[in-house]
């Protein structure tokens, strides 16, 4: 438990045996609220962790008074149509969020488009082709994770006591809720102490390509003029005094980008051929995450003048400006 200020928090934090080492989500004690910042996994063990923490802390379910979403990956949303089935309370989430946690047939469709044009535009081939045709890939998002359950967009700079701060990269709709006074940062996947949190590409909602990995960066440039004690991740530990990990992360998106930039010099042109060259038999086995580092560092050089690129047969081809 954690306490400032007369608020109080405490972490729901179920372990798992991946590189993620937990899922973490956090219920937040406030004078008339308790909020629940996240949801987990539809597990078992995500729902259990909640009801003990809750116990422990002399609370029940029906004490909750809303969830918060900080994004809609599914081990942030699992558990929101359990609780709301229980105790009906509101669910919070970025307009962007709603689309997906309600499975918009509109953008369903033009997301299955989107990473067809994609991948062929990366040079990806046939892979590229087996991706769009695997619908357990992530590009999908499968109807029985649809919530059903009502959504309220967060439109304004504050709710429930906390600064609403867009911090896109990870995912375009991720937003973090910023305890100002208590100095604490509720970041979703922005940072993980132990590991670099991942920017996927994803379309925009009107069908344009994000740049994630610019996006991940100023949105870790932005958090460092905040005053902030604590970070609370989506992942691992609790992160103390962060700003040193913010400045690390940041680092090494530059460390990172000259690589790639060095391997483009050596007339390695294509996305598709620079994932092959760096990741080997991952370039397989963790396609969408392959594709999505390779093309955000792309788009980062590019931003930056760094790289051109010009299409060939419908395939884009990079080189050092």
């Amino acid at each position: 438990m954690f306490t400032k200020n007369k608020i109080e928090v405490f972490p729901v934090i179920v372990p798992t045996s991946n590189k993620l080492k937990s899922v973490n989500f956090y219920l937040v004690k406030q004078e008339n609220s308790l909020t629940l910042i996240d949801a987990g996994l539809n597990s078992d063990d995500c729902w259990n962790s909640l009801l003990k923490t809750l116990k422990e802390n002399n609370h029940t379910l029906t004490d909750l008074t809303e969830i918060l979403l900080t994004h809609h990956h599914t081990d942030h949303v699992g558990l929101v149509e359990r609780i709301v089935s229980n105790h009906s309370i509101p669910v919070y989430a970025h307009p962007y969020a709603k689309l997906v946690l309600k499975r918009d047939e509109e953008y369903l469709k033009m997301r299955v488009e989107f990473f067809r044009n994609l991948y062929h535009e990366m040079g990806c081939g046939e892979m590229g082709e087996n991706q769009v045709a695997n619908l357990y890939n992530p590009i999908f998002l499968n109807e029985d994770k649809k919530i059903h359950c009502e959504i309220q967009e967060i439109n304004n700079n504050q709710l429930y006591g906390f600064d609403i701060m867009d911090i896109p990269g990870h995912a375009p709709d991720q937003i973090a809720f910023y305890h100002r006074e208590c100095k604490w940062l509720f970041a979703g996947d922005l940072l993980i102490e132990h590991i670099s949190s991942n920017a996927f590409i994803e379309p925009n909602y009107d069908g344009t390509k994000t740049k994630s990995l610019i996006q991940q960066k100023r949105s870790l440039e932005n958090c460092l003029s905040l005053s902030i004690d604590l970070v609370f991740s989506g992942h691992g530990r609790i992160i103390e005094n962060p700003k040193d990990l913010i400045k690390a992360r940041i680092k090494e998106i530059d460390e990172k980008a000259d690589k790639y930039l060095n391997m483009i010099k050596s007339e390695i042109s294509t996305a598709s051929e620079l994932a092959q060259f760096r990741y080997k038999e991952k370039y397989g086995k963790q396609f969408f995450n392959v594709m999505s580092e390779i093309i955000g560092y792309l788009d980062y050089l590019e931003n930056q003048g760094k790289i051109t690129k010009e299409k060939k047969k419908g395939i884009w081809h990079y080189y050092c400006s």
